[in-house]
């Protein structure tokens, strides 16, 4: 089984930064792909930013620019770095680890973004 712990979610004025870690744990084998999923009210979850064990990395063109992802292998530990943030960004960001085909998900951390 594979545990996946977000932080760092909470309120921000639009043009701010916020910083997701996700902390992943139990069995984790090399190889595999890591992402950042958000899910908006009346909205279906979408793919914001993934990352593979190699670093290989693609975005949501509405956040190209302005968020980053990484990862720390030896940490098994997730990053989402956003800045400018728009009142769009609102939303419910989870965890994502995609192992032998199986998907892993973390509790999710909420992101909201005045104006």
């Amino acid at each position: 089984q594979v545990q996946l712990v977000e932080s760092g979610g909470g309120l921000v004025q639009a043009g701010g930064s916020l910083r997701l870690s996700c902390a992943a744990s139990g069995r984790i084998y090399s190889g595999n792909a890591m992402g950042w999923y958000r899910q908006a009210p009346g909205k279906q979850r979408e793919l914001v930013a993934a990352i593979t064990s190699g670093g290989g990395t693609n975005y949501l063109d509405s956040v190209k620019g302005r968020f980053t992802i990484s990862r720390d292998n030896a940490k098994n530990t997730l990053y989402l770095q956003m800045n400018s943030l728009k009142p769009e960004d609102t939303a419910v960001y989870y965890c994502n680890l995609r192992q032998y085909s199986l998907d892993y998900w973390g509790q999710g951390t909420q992101v909201t973004v005045s104006s």
